[in-house]
């Protein structure tokens, strides 16, 4: 799903001349006067009052030659430098995030492997710890970087349970689906990137009206399980359809769902960075990214899972 904590990073607050605050800024203290926004008339000064264009410096402390050449020689400052969102930032911690899951997800994989009881019992605790914080996280004002570094670490521990889980009834599963998700992840970018796929505002809202669509299955699907009305390990998804599982087909439409999701992401990312948001919302893409890669991963497992099922 596309991360709605990057909404709350766009729009840019005002000086008192109406201009974009800048970092550092510092309202000048003292005085009466204020500054007119752009397009009104700038007030004149009053009898005996020197103009308000600057504070004239004492003799002898202009910059010399050598110091007005030394800074015209300057490099301009970067994003980094005034404290802005780079892709830089964005993909250190999206990296960080990731290490995360699969450190947790190794160790998990590995206790259950030991002992299968304790991997199933660890992936439940995982799934749900992990949507209760990814919930949080998403609908926090301010970036968390150690609520977003514990919901890597409790989906880590979901994951690693449900892949050795079906790496016991599949050999060989799991390295497919984290080949299957990392080339779609690549031909995702590509296409973004090379603007193949362009990301607009009706793009936006017929991802959104499918996801919802899709939730809505799954929880109709997920009541139809526990009831005992539709059997079998996947509930309507193992029903098949002249020969064909519907749970192939349905799982088709989410990973598709889960690239144009992460084409969204890529786009709020990008925006952010053009806008000049600030450097923590960096923490924000990553999450939005981590949660978009675990549900195209789980899609990409589950379908093999029916494709290679009895």
């Amino acid at each position: 799903m596309s991360n709605p904590a990057l909404n709350r990073a766009f729009g840019s607050k005002l000086t008192p001349a109406g201009y974009p605050e800048y970092p550092g800024y510092q309202p000048r203290s003292g005085g009466t006067q204020t500054a007119a926004r752009p397009g009104e008339p700038q007030p004149y000064p009053q009898a005996g009052q020197a103009p308000q264009y600057g504070q004239a410096q004492p003799y002898g402390q202009y910059p010399s030659p050598a110091e007005l050449e030394q800074a015209y020689n300057r490099p301009s400052a970067s994003p980094a430098d005034m404290g802005r969102l780079t892709m830089e930032d964005v993909v250190v911690k999206t990296s960080l995030t990731l290490g995360v899951v699969v450190v947790a997800g190794a160790a998990v994989w590995m206790l259950a492997m030991a002992n299968p009881a304790l991997g199933l019992g660890a992936a439940v605790v995982g799934a749900l710890v992990g949507f209760v914080l990814g919930l949080v996280n998403a609908f926090k004002r301010e970036p968390s970087p150690a609520l977003i570094l514990l919901y890597a670490a409790f989906e880590g521990a979901f994951l690693g349970g449900i892949s050795a889980y079906f790496e016991t009834l599949y050999p060989g599963i799991v390295a497919q689906a984290v080949l299957a998700t990392v080339v779609t992840f690549v031909v995702t970018l590509v296409l973004y990137t090379r603007r193949i796929v362009r990301v607009t505002t009706k793009f936006v809202r017929f991802v959104m009206i499918a996801m919802i669509s899709y939730l809505a299955f799954s929880l109709v699907n997920l009541v139809l399980m526990l009831t005992g009305v539709a059997d079998g390990a996947f509930g309507v998804r193992s029903m098949e359809v002249m020969g064909l599982p519907i749970g192939v087909v349905i799982g088709a439409a989410a990973v598709l769902l889960a690239t144009f999701s992460l084409m969204i992401d890529f786009h709020m990312i990008e925006e952010g960075v053009k806008a000049g948001v600030p450097a923590r919302y960096a923490w924000s893409g990553a999450f939005g990214l981590t949660v978009t890669l675990v549900w195209l991963y789980i899609e990409i497992l589950r379908i093999l899972a029916i494709l290679r099922g009895e």
